[in-house]
């Protein structure tokens, strides 16, 4: 299986220092729709999405080669490749999204997004959490100042029949872990390749040579040492309390008939694997699929490989195909099955790319300006939300933070972004600093 990597160490500041302030872009539709949401079931909010899919493209995607093309500008600019049209009238992706264009009025494409943070540390945790890091990080880094979108999910819905709240696939983010929520609030990682004849997810089943029998004699055994006194009852005192936890969802997920059956995609039938893709990214949307359909809210497929500073063009070429028709192929299967107007799928990265083409044909960390593509949920589809300028520079119409994207995803899964949590020594930490969703995405 291929495993990608994004540059590390990179030490160059973002060009421009964005001040973003709490309701920068922020228009009457934002207002009013804040104030519907606070009104409405006495201020509890409705659920439109009982499961988000979260497409992680992992480095950095850039926004010229997929949803924002830029037929005008100058070629060192504007790239090699062209503009194509799409369903709706006036609307153009670029030249290898051609199945997703198809279905572009089924899609919302929001163009406005941008932030400060122009490193994968940084940017990887603001738009995963909808918080900037408390202090400068490095470029590689794995941080976790605040509770990811899938972790606060698991926290707010919990899990059921056995199977956790909240996947990632391969593996988890760099800032997809739940902070001071616990460890039972992690993500259940599927790190194998659903895509080998003999995938087998990890931990689900009684390892060899131990039966039911043993296992629930041993199980019997760690109760029993788990009655012991300890220190506190407190979670902050004692944190192998939120271990147990996770520990407990194990042993549900080891004995949970319908997680045995999320699992198994042999069972999906040929054609159905096909139009996914025979690939490892194609089969994991697929396996996705499997767990919405389980009952999961959060799935995060992270998908490295999309930090190009180096031959762009040639990369895309042969990778851009194989993305557009796996999400094309998950979003109208999930439509066929009547779950796309329960389900989010969504597809981002921590930023965009740099306007020129650097002297190794490829573009560079740019956080001024990035491409969000999302479906289903109710979002109105067809629509363009906020524009770059001409050369793909900076977000100049209908400008958005990632509070605003962050905040959206809560709100179409029923959770409210302006909400305090607090932390196991009693400390208050709002959810969403700015809790204004986007308002367009809202029927």
């Amino acid at each position: 299986m291929t495993i990608y990597r994004n540059c590390n160490g990179i030490s160059r500041r973002s060009a421009l220092q964005l001040g973003l302030g709490g309701f920068l872009g922020m228009g009457l539709a934002d207002g009013l729709l804040r104030r519907a949401f606070s009104a409405e079931n006495g201020g509890v909010t409705r659920v439109e999405a009982k499961s988000c899919i979260l497409i992680w493209l992992d480095g950095g995607p850039t926004h010229y080669e997929t949803f924002d093309p830029k037929p005008l500008a100058p070629k060192e600019v504007r790239g090699e490749f062209e503009p194509i049209s799409t369903s709706v009238s006036g609307t153009y992706f670029s030249q290898h999204l051609t199945r997703l264009a198809s279905m572009a009025d089924k899609l919302a494409i929001v163009r406005s997004i941008c932030h400060n943070q122009g490193n994968h540390g940084a940017g990887n945790h603001y738009m995963m959490t909808g918080a900037p890091p408390r202090i400068p990080v490095g470029c590689g880094a794995f941080v976790s100042f605040h509770p990811s979108l899938g972790s606060a999910t698991a926290h707010a819905r919990g899990h059921r029949d056995g199977l956790p709240a909240y996947f990632s696939i391969p593996s988890m983010t760099r800032s997809g872990g739940p902070n001071f929520l616990g460890a039972q609030y992690a993500p259940f990682v599927v790190p194998d390749n659903p895509n080998s004849d003999s995938f087998r997810v990890r931990d689900v089943a009684l390892p060899n040579g131990i039966t039911d029998d043993r296992f629930t004699v041993r199980e019997s055994i760690r109760s029993r040492v788990d009655r012991l006194p300890r220190v506190t009852d407190t979670v902050a005192a004692d944190p192998v309390r939120a271990l147990d936890d996770y520990y407990q969802q194990g042993q549900q997920l080891m004995r949970s008939e319908k997680a045995q059956a999320a699992f198994n995609i042999q069972k999906e039938p040929p054609t159905v694997r096909e139009k996914y893709g025979r690939n490892a990214f194609g089969q994991r949307a697929l396996l996705a699929r499997r767990l919405v359909e389980a009952g999961v809210p959060f799935i995060t497929l992270n998908e490295g490989g999309w930090d190009h500073h180096t031959k762009l063009f040639e990369t895309l070429n042969k990778r851009m195909p194989e993305v557009d028709n796996t999400v094309a192929a998950l979003i109208d299967d999930l439509q066929q099955r009547g779950l796309l107007d329960s389900t989010l799928v969504v597809m981002l990265g921590e930023f965009g790319r740099t306007p020129k083409i650097n002297k190794d044909a490829g573009r560079d960390h740019w956080s001024q300006a990035m491409s969000v593509m999302l479906a289903g949920a109710g979002i109105p589809g067809g629509q363009i939300i906020g524009a770059t300028d001409r050369a793909g520079y900076n977000a100049v119409d209908r400008v958005l933070s990632p509070e605003n994207f962050v905040s959206t995803i809560y709100r179409k899964l029923g959770i409210d972004p302006d909400q305090i949590l607090y932390t196991p020594q009693g400390r208050p930490s709002h959810l969403v600093s700015d809790p204004t969703p986007i308002a367009e995405l809202f029927a």
